[in-house]
């Protein structure tokens, strides 16, 4: 586990208890109630007058002195003393190899318990180790006695950093939550004053997104409150980490679905999601489900700075469930920004315009950042960086709070909602369907009463003549 050096702190103004001094600013591990119990084969074998019977080592070793173990630097692969190794003066027979540094005497540093007579158990002596070096440690338990094959060991290690319990690659986390939940609280209230100023004109997409800000603004507190507890007492407090988990998991599938919902231009091109909201809600349960159980997994196991092999087959299912979002996402982008087009509504084109290359610089962060988490994990096997292994889970949630600000300034309430509203654009499409009909209609009675006039006039035209013609033969019989 990462653990920083020990620190002085000394407060003037408050006398700390003699516990609180023995803690405050001590980065230290302790071991309490550690039981060894071999072989009871092993045991009846011993002289019940021989003082020590059995060694077991507990061992404790920065990362980058690991070679300081086994006979290495003697050009041996052996990891115990032999005695052809202790006719050199190099070890003690029986004991691991440890090479001694000079100028860091106590690195590695070992712990010895010894079995007596013919007991089957023993336990180690209540004792804490400073540690006066920033690094990451590893705790060994070994033994060189084959006899002693099957031993088992049962109690618990205490690993404190100097500022609380957290583990080093924990530690920036509490912080970083902590400005998250104010960043998120910020937001929120650009939010709600925003909301309550044009409030007559709220959509029903605008709620979505308080809702996403909620969960968020709840999400980042209690992982705070959670880390906040661990670092002070050394344990989780299961309720709130179950609690954080899981608005965690929330948050995360409704906001995918918020950028589904508005990227198929629910309430901007459809009024509702009609069959396919069977499909969206599917697929979000199923990211639910997995998002939830990989939480778990990660979150309620053992606590340390290694990765665990079981989280792979969790993290398998999230993943191709994200493809399966951007995909659909980016798909039902295409088909409104084409609707958009057709109906040339210039205004809402240039909206979802905006929306999509934000989603796309988004992408492409997301995949250069697993580009980087693939080569960080590769570069770094035995966690040596874990005082920079924080920024990785850091920048997600950083991501999602950009992301959510944009979509916040681009449907931001206003005095003008008809800029994206659906019903608006409806009755402009039937208002001049509405005026191209009565357009029509005038221009065929008009054409109809024409035809009637010109009639009218070519039978007034012929009785004129037929009258003419009258009175030029009554002139003639004159």
């Amino acid at each position: 586990m990462g653990l920083y050096a020990s620190k002085l702190h000394v407060d003037p103004d408050k006398k700390p208890s003699p516990e609180e001094n023995h803690l405050n600013g001590k980065s230290f591990i302790r071991f309490e109630s550690i039981t060894f119990r071999r072989p009871k084969e092993s045991a009846e074998k011993k002289n019940e007058m021989q003082q020590k019977t059995g060694l077991v080592e507990a061992i404790i070793v920065e990362v980058k002195d690991r070679e300081k173990i086994g006979g290495s630097y003697l050009h041996s692969a052996a990891i115990c003393c032999t005695p052809d190794l202790s006719k050199e003066g190099s070890c003690n027979v029986g004991e691991v190899i440890i090479h001694q540094d000079p100028n860091y005497p106590y690195n590695p540093q070992r712990i010895q318990t010894f079995f007596e007579g013919k007991t089957e158990e023993t336990t180690m002596l209540l004792q804490t180790v400073e540690i006066n070096h920033t690094g990451m440690y590893y705790l060994y338990f070994m033994f060189c006695d084959p006899e002693l094959m099957g031993t088992t060991i049962s109690g618990r290690t205490v690993w404190r950093n100097p500022d609380g319990y957290l583990p080093g690659k924990m530690a920036p986390l509490m912080t970083y939550f902590g400005l998250m939940s104010l960043a998120y609280l910020g937001l929120g209230l650009v939010w709600f004053l925003w909301s309550v100023q044009y409030w007559k004109d709220i959509i029903q997409l605008q709620y979505h997104i308080t809702a996403v800000i909620g969960l968020g603004m709840c999400e980042m507190a209690l992982w705070y409150f959670e880390y906040a507890n661990f670092n002070a007492t050394g344990n989780r407090p299961m309720g709130i980490t179950l609690w954080a988990v899981t608005f965690t998991a929330v948050k995360k599938t409704v906001s995918r679905l918020l950028l589904l919902v508005v990227s198929m231009g629910y309430g901007v091109v459809r009024p509702t999601l009609g069959g396919v909201i069977l499909k969206v809600l599917l697929l979000g349960l199923t990211y639910f489900v997995f998002s939830e159980a990989l939480g778990l997994v990660e979150n309620l196991g053992n606590i340390d700075d290694l990765t665990g092999k079981a989280r792979l087959f969790l993290v398998l299912p999230v993943s191709l469930l994200d493809a399966c979002f951007i995909i659909w996402i980016f798909s039902a982008l295409s088909q409104t920004l084409e609707k958009l087009q057709i109906r040339r509504s210039m205004a809402k084109f240039a909206l979802y315009r905006k929306f999509t290359n934000s989603l796309a610089i988004s992408v492409l962060l997301s995949i250069a950042w697993v580009g980087y988490e693939l080569y960080f994990n590769a570069a770094d096997p035995l966690s040596e960086l874990w005082q920079r292994a924080w920024i990785i889970p850091a920048f997600w949630n950083l991501l999602a709070f950009v992301l959510l600000v944009v979509i916040c300034s681009l449907w931001a309430p206003s005095n003008n909602p008809t800029r994206y509203a659906y019903s608006e654009e409806t009755g402009d499409e039937l208002e001049v369907e509405g005026i191209s009909l009565t357009s029509s209609s005038v221009l065929l009675a008009g054409e109809s009463a024409n035809k009637q006039l010109e009639r009218k006039e070519r039978r007034a035209s012929n009785a004129d003549l037929f009258r003419l013609g009258e009175e030029v033969e009554e002139d003639k019989r004159e």
